[in-house]
């Protein structure tokens, strides 16, 4: 089967990878030119594109996406290792608070992969490049689609500026900012099905190297994300010594704008003891970088049971975004791409069947994430922007018996080992957050610490972070 890819991004390359591997012919369409850097200092540095800032920001390699490329690509994850992507097992991520720091049975599959957005994409484009039966050309943007004009169309390729690109398949990899309603439009299919909530939340991340071990307050592959009373701030431990710092505010906040200056960015990571600490054994690689304007997104190609288009699937951002203080995207893009090689094993000579079985693994791999994240950030908002901007306060949030959310259960995780590891499973993907939510002992553990009432994490008054954002000492 001839395959023609959409997007030489991560999720474009793996499953470039993986369906060649299949024995389908693959023929990936990047927009942009960009060398393969000799090594991965040289691709952080390059890494910046005005279309992609996500790259810039925060990644980890979840443990349900780590599962699912040891099972399917396991050279890449190696690939990966070898490139310094770092293991983090769940015992660095314990805070001196929890009070057994013991190792349980099955904390192995909690373990973190903890990586530079730079590098995992430099180590995918190498594998890619490297892989009989996969052609990457690079400087190619795809305009629209071929096809041919039956009910629901079916889709023959593709058109670019250099000429029409034959396929019996095309994937869209395309990313957040796909054509793919206005490509649809104009072949006279229906558009997809697109379901957003906000973020609001924007980011500005800075990177960092380790200069003195010894100082550094806990292990360099540390993972730690505070909700604050005004804004969010986490660190993230990446490859060869380097670690992210990001604030997150409300988009809407506009003190944080003058965040993107080092000097009140700085300001405002010390105003918080916990990273205050962190700084002292950092020094700064990189500007800050700050993104915004992110949705929480869930497209479906098949709108009442019915596919509106036969012979194009979507993976990755195309078919759904979260918040990526969750960092649930690569897991979400491989699960969807593993669905889309069982869906073109199993009918390849049927294009209907092929999207009602993906749409399937939609409803099953990534509609349980997407709903979870759009709740979460909904309760978030409306928190962030009653203490920073003085809107009025959220109703209390309804109480169910036998249900935690992800505010209780992340206030608990530092104060009991189930909940920690309740804690992780989400974070991790390795299980539907609801099941979490609502299993009987995390919620009893939950409850247990919650109504001692958890310690509020150390942070500036009102006061001091306008004082810091500011720039004055």
């Amino acid at each position: 089967m001839r395959i023609v890819v959409i997007g030489g991004s991560a999720a474009g390359l793996l499953a470039a990878l993986l369906l060649a591997r299949a024995g389908h012919r693959v023929e990936v369409l990047e927009r942009d030119e960009r060398p393969i850097e000799p090594d991965v200092e040289a691709a952080a540095a390059a890494a910046f594109r005005a279309g992609a800032p996500q790259v810039m920001h925060p990644h980890v390699v979840p443990a349900r996406c780590r599962e699912v490329l040891a099972q399917h690509l396991p050279d890449v994850l190696e690939a990966w290792r070898r490139a310094g992507v770092v293991e983090a097992p769940l015992a660095s991520q314990m805070p001196p608070s929890l009070p057994d720091t013991t190792a349980w049975s099955g904390d192995e599959r909690l373990s973190l992969t903890l990586a530079r957005r730079s590098t995992v994409d430099w180590v995918l484009r190498r594998c890619a490049a490297e892989e009989p039966g996969i052609d990457v050309r690079e400087g190619v943007a795809v305009t629209g689609l071929l096809a041919e004009s039956v009910d629901p169309p079916l889709v023959t390729g593709v058109t670019t500026a250099a000429g029409p690109v034959p396929a019996d398949v095309v994937l869209d990899a395309s990313g957040r900012r796909t054509g793919l309603d206005s490509w649809l439009t104009a072949i006279g299919a229906r558009p997809s099905a697109l379901e957003a909530a906000e973020c609001g939340i924007a980011y500005y991340t800075r990177h960092f190297r380790v200069a003195d071990h010894a100082a550094l307050p806990a292990p360099s592959t540390t993972r730690t994300v505070l909700p604050l009373d005004e804004f969010m701030i986490g660190i993230w431990g990446a490859d060869h010594d380097t670690m992210l710092i990001t604030l997150c505010p409300l988009t809407t906040d506009r003190r944080f704008a003058a965040a993107r200056a080092p000097g009140p960015y700085t300001a405002v990571v010390r105003s918080v003891p916990y990273y205050a600490a962190w700084l002292d054994a950092l020094e700064p690689i990189s500007d800050v970088y700050p993104m915004a304007g992110l949705h929480n997104t869930l497209r479906r190609l098949v709108v009442d049971g019915r596919p509106v288009v036969l012979g194009l699937h979507a993976v990755g951002d195309v078919v759904c975004t979260t918040n990526p203080t969750m960092s649930r995207g690569l897991s979400l893009t491989a699960l969807g791409i593993v669905d889309l090689a069982a869906a073109l094993a199993a009918h390849p000579d049927d294009p209907y069947a092929q999207a009602i079985a993906l749409d399937r693994g939609v409803t099953e791999h990534v509609e349980p994430f997407y709903t979870d994240q759009a709740a979460v950030d909904a309760e978030r908002l409306a928190i962030l922007r009653h203490i920073a901007l003085g809107a009025p306060a959220p109703p209390p949030a309804p109480h169910v018996p036998e249900r935690v959310g992800l505010a209780e259960l992340r206030a608990a995780s530092p104060h009991d080992p189930h909940a920690f590891r309740a804690y992780w499973t989400v974070m991790g993907m390795l299980a539907p957050p609801e099941e979490v939510y609502r299993d009987p002992e995390v919620v009893a553990h939950v409850r247990r610490v919650t109504t001692a009432g958890p310690p509020r994490p150390a942070q500036p008054t009102h006061e001091e972070l306008t004082t810091a954002l500011a720039g004055v000492r």
